[in-house]
């Protein structure tokens, strides 16, 4: 009793810690959430890799039960049996005539044991030469959704925080453009300018206040996309943060590596496949050779006609033996078998060549992306600068009286353009670098 509440107690002790340490967690991501505390929560907590990691324990589970048969196999057995009528032979007397006998006892029991001991048994044979390979295939399938998982959360907050700074963005344009209006209306107050300055100002103003308000709006549902993707509870609190810096940094790859398709993980899982199928070649080979097993048997034998003296006496035999069974004729089953597992891995190196020309493709495509968006990028960060400062010396002129109003407008809708822009050409650069490392293999777990 003692030992049994100690148990539970611990039990209970490691079911609080853990309900403890995943409330710090998602409290920490509340407050602040970097992208690497996002994947990093994703690839504990998301569904897809929780699965993997189910799916690697009930292949291990699977290989030992298949394993498990190499080891004597021990049963034990019961019978009991009531002759309503016993059955007769002829039985010949000393005359030669065939007289019926009726044989046995009424009442009979058998209670046995018996043990079994493969030798050589190919279905044995395949689970012992493809363990490792199976449990590899099952590793491999959780790297590869954890590498998806990884992409996919980090294209997520990307976009999230694309957003969030298209928000900040039109809240900077909007205070600029609230002081602009103030601006206006003084001076035509003043007389200095006519009424169409103000109602400029207060359009642009207007704009600007719709098209944050449609931003704010996607902020949250681009914050629920990244909680599914990270297995976050939907409606926990999380706060993402990133540093502008960092991500201008973060653009460059090198693109002079040379691709290889032997580093993907999809490649790697198609060598692990193969090797399995090559191991059901041989083991088709192998129908053409004998199973042999080691069998002891030992059982005692209860007789009597009266029920009530049944295990009175008991008559125990024994014995040992040696199985072989080896199929002789079965209307060629066993050369088409072979036939199609040979196929299979004909087949599969097909598969390898086809992955690998889309390795290669794949490869290419996102490159020349990634160079045309590194391209607009540095482009459209040069061009925000010269909106920066057209803005500026426009501004100026207009305090002094040089410029009108229209060319603020239009100067001040280039600098928005200008800065929105930079932004949305930065997540495309972010994107297809993530998009080049996966098809160069470089996202390793």
């Amino acid at each position: 009793m003692k030992t049994s509440f100690i148990v539970l107690l611990v039990l209970v002790s490691a079911f609080l810690s853990t309900g403890v340490l995943a409330q710090k967690t998602t409290d920490s991501l509340a407050k602040q959430a970097y992208l690497p505390d996002c994947i990093q929560y994703a690839l504990t907590h998301q569904p897809v890799v929780r699965q993997s990691v189910i799916d690697q324990e009930i292949a291990e589970r699977t290989v030992q039960s298949s394993l498990a048969a190499w080891y004597p196999q021990i049963a034990a057995g019961y019978n009991l049996q009531h002759f309503l009528k016993l059955p007769v032979t002829l039985i010949p007397n000393a005359s030669g005539e065939r007289i019926p006998t009726a044989l046995g006892a009424k009442n009979t029991s058998t209670v046995s044991f018996s043990l079994n001991q493969s030798v050589f048994n190919r279905d044995l044979l395949l689970a012992s030469q493809t363990a490792d390979a199976y449990r590899l295939q099952a590793a491999q399938t959780t790297v590869n959704n954890k590498i998806n998982v990884v992409v996919n959360v980090s294209k997520a907050f990307y976009d999230l925080i694309l957003t969030q700074r298209q928000v900040d963005i039109l809240t900077e344009d909007i205070t600029r453009l609230q002081r602009s209006l103030q601006d206006a209306t003084n001076q035509y107050q003043g007389g200095i300018v006519d009424k169409t300055d103000p109602q400029r100002a207060r359009i642009a103003l207007n704009n600007s206040m719709a098209q944050r308000k449609q931003y704010r709006d996607l902020v949250g549902s681009k914050y629920q996309t990244l909680k599914q993707l990270m297995g976050y509870p939907p409606n926990a609190q999380l706060t993402v943060t990133y540093d502008t810096l960092q991500l201008a940094n973060e653009v460059v790859v090198d693109t002079l590596q040379l691709v290889n398709p032997q580093n993907r993980i999809e490649y790697k899982l198609l060598q692990t496949q193969g090797r399995l199928l090559n191991a059901n070649v041989r083991y088709n080979r192998w129908a053409y050779l004998p199973s042999v097993s080691a069998f002891g048997n030992y059982n005692l034998l209860y007789q009597n006609n009266s029920f009530p003296q049944l295990y009175s006496q008991t008559f125990p035999n024994s014995l040992i033996g040696l199985a072989v069974a080896l199929p002789i004729f079965q209307g060629g089953r066993r050369i088409q078998q072979l036939k199609i597992s040979e196929l299979q891995v004909q087949r599969l190196d097909w598969d390898l060549a086809a992955l690998t020309s889309a390795v290669d493709a794949e490869y290419a495509r996102a490159l020349a992306t990634y160079k045309g968006n590194l391209a607009n990028y540095l482009a459209l960060r040069e061009n925000q600068q010269l909106a920066e400062e057209v803005y500026r010396v426009i501004n100026l002129q207009y305090r002094s009286g040089i410029k009108t109003y229209l060319d603020v407008t239009v100067a001040e809708a280039d600098l928005r353009t200008a800065r929105l822009n930079v932004f949305n050409a930065l997540y495309q650069v972010l994107i297809s670098k993530l998009d080049v490392q996966q098809a160069l293999g470089a996202i390793q777990l």
